[in-house]
């Protein structure tokens, strides 16, 4: 899109700045007006955390997971993070983007959690007495267009294991591209760019994340390796 707020296009991710001063707000409504997205309404976000937070016990601290890009750009304020094993989920490339790495001529793919299997990330660990705000920065990042489905799950870390929340795929949402062909995936991701920058990066961002984490992903790993040979063929 030409109109996308041109701080995105200068750090190549979303920063919180630009979820608490309506930046990202700002992009969503007009892709919104345009056609090419459909926003979940504020009213609606909180309702999902209010409700999921209800689960919650009373001032205790929040853990957060993260397997995507939370891992490299988390945005929120923390006190501790640990490896952590999720099992039960994997990550995904399932969700379609249309206005963040990619447009709506040649979207690109996202991560999300699909049911099945187990995968490797990090849990942050949020005061309780700072959850609300920081929960409400990252629901305003994460549930803007409602592609995901909050949950409270298990982790293993190697401190014992931890409820904590995480973002699975909305199976009934738009976007939800459900099971690709690795070669459909590599294709859709070498190719498109939108204003959060390119689709690749956020691929390569995991994967080099993951593997100095010591948490590599195979799958990621070969997945990057033909998005590298599409780019630069012989």
């Amino acid at each position: 899109m030409t109109n996308s707020p041109p701080s995105f296009r200068t750090h190549g991710k979303i920063a919180r700045e630009d979820v608490e001063n309506g930046l990202l707000e700002e992009m969503i409504t007009l892709s919104e007006q345009q056609g090419h997205f459909r926003k979940l309404p504020v009213a609606e976000r909180d309702k999902s955390r209010w409700d999921l937070m209800a689960q919650w016990p009373k001032d205790e601290d929040v853990w957060l997971y993260a397997y995507g890009s939370l891992i490299w750009s988390p945005m929120i304020e923390f006190v501790e993070q640990r490896h952590a094993t999720l099992f039960g989920y994997h990550r995904q490339f399932s969700m379609w983007t249309r206005i963040g790495r990619g447009t709506p001529e040649r979207p690109g793919l996202t991560l999300a959690l699909e049911p099945g299997g187990s995968s490797r990330g990090i849990a942050f660990r949020i005061p309780a007495k700072e959850a609300e705000q920081e929960l409400k920065v990252i629901w305003n990042r994460e549930m803007i267009g409602g592609s995901y489905v909050p949950k409270i799950v298990k982790l293993r870390t190697a401190g014992g294991s931890v409820n904590a929340i995480a973002f699975t795929m909305n199976r009934a949402h738009e976007n939800y591209a459900g099971k690709l062909a690795p070669d459909v995936i590599a294709e859709a991701i070498a190719g498109a760019i939108g204003p959060l920058g390119k689709c690749e990066d956020y691929l390569f961002n995991t994967v080099s994340h993951l593997d100095e984490l010591g948490l590599t992903d195979h799958k990621l790993s070969k997945l990057a390796q033909m998005v590298r040979a599409l780019k630069n063929p012989g």
